[in-house]
């Protein structure tokens, strides 16, 4: 009789092993919608990405629950938005979106109502360093600058183990730093915006320049001279693909962002610094100028540490999984 009390007791113990607390991580941008199910350890469980919906605000909101519920599970339990435009963290209101069609619009309200579950919103930036805080190339230290490289540029601070959001929770619009003084218009309606000559726009614009300049390059080749079907992407595979011309695009692009990130290591002093984004699919032949802009610029490197520049651990992935994971986090210490 012992014997099978204790079989039974095994059986027991096994059929009660916790399942993993889970999220949807959402990241919202100005091209693509992605969204993961992930688990309280960083691990993907579920994913989809669409396209960004060209038209009203309602309409991405659409499109983001629908990515939502595509990977929801029952073991679900939060959901995470990262936006890309100024988030008032505390209330989920998107203020202010430069490259979107969204004002004073209730995010997390809208998510969290739409998916029956609890909904943090904040900046895409800030949710991309936390992923990579908690799991990606950041792990391990208390102070971390992410740049997010996309059709913008943002940026998200860890200090001291917590996320900087500054008095307003407005913090890490780094991309509407204006360096060049009448330059292009940026979606934010000045002109000269870091975005606009370090980021993925600046990139397919110069690209799209290239063809009516360069004509026998592979820009204007791939494109049969067509400059309106030039964007970022296809300038990186020119580049990739050994044109000369792409990679002269690249390295200026990257110049200007290490000039930028040089400023912001004086600002912020961190240990590393990590670049995310659709722009960094062009590694070295970006990140190779910016390391070396950021050496030339940064305030007397000769007497100080060197602050690494590395690509995201997490890539493209570390919205996502830093707004599922700021989401657990969140409904556990509501502080952060």
């Amino acid at each position: 009789m012992a014997k099978d009390v204790r079989r039974g007791s095994r059986r027991s113990r096994s059929a009660e092993v916790p399942v993993s607390r889970q999220a949807v991580g959402l990241d919202v941008g100005g091209t693509k919608i992605a969204a993961l199910r992930v688990d309280e350890d960083g691990a993907v469980l579920a994913r989809t990405s669409v396209p960004t919906p060209t038209g009203e605000g309602e309409e991405i909101v659409s499109a983001a629950l629908a990515a939502a519920r595509s990977v929801m599970s029952s073991d679900v339990v939060a959901v995470g938005a990262g936006l890309a435009g100024m988030v008032d963290q505390c209330s989920g209101v998107l203020r202010y979106a430069p490259n979107l069609p969204w004002r004073e619009m209730p995010v997390a309200e809208r998510i969290g109502r739409g998916t029956g579950l609890p909904c943090v919103a904040d900046n895409d930036a800030n949710v991309a360093v936390w992923g990579e805080f908690r799991f990606g190339a950041g792990r391990g230290m208390d102070s971390l600058l992410m740049l997010t490289i996309g059709t913008g540029i943002g940026a998200g601070v860890v200090a001291e183990g917590k996320l900087f959001r500054g008095a307003h929770g407005l913090a890490g619009e780094v991309g509407h730093i204006i360096v060049e003084p009448g330059g292009p218009v940026c979606g934010c309606g000045n002109r000269g915006c870091w975005e606009q000559v370090a980021s993925g726009q600046a990139i397919g614009r110069l690209g799209r320049e290239a063809v009516e300049e360069s004509p026998a390059s592979l820009i204007a080749r791939v494109v049969d001279g067509d400059e309106e079907r030039v964007d970022g992407r296809l300038v990186t595979r020119a580049a990739h693909d050994g044109d000369e011309v792409a990679r002269e695009i690249l390295a200026g692009v990257g110049r200007r962002l290490g000039e930028g990130i040089a400023g912001l290591v004086n600002a912020f002093d961190p240990e590393i610094v990590v670049v995310g984004g659709g722009a960094v699919d062009a590694g070295e032949l970006l990140l190779g100028p910016a390391r070396a802009a950021l050496r030339r610029c940064v305030e007397a490197p000769e007497y100080r540490p060197e602050v690494p520049l590395v690509a995201a651990a997490l890539g493209v992935d570390a919205g996502s999984i830093g707004a599922a994971i700021l989401a657990l986090d969140a409904s556990e210490n509501p502080a952060l």
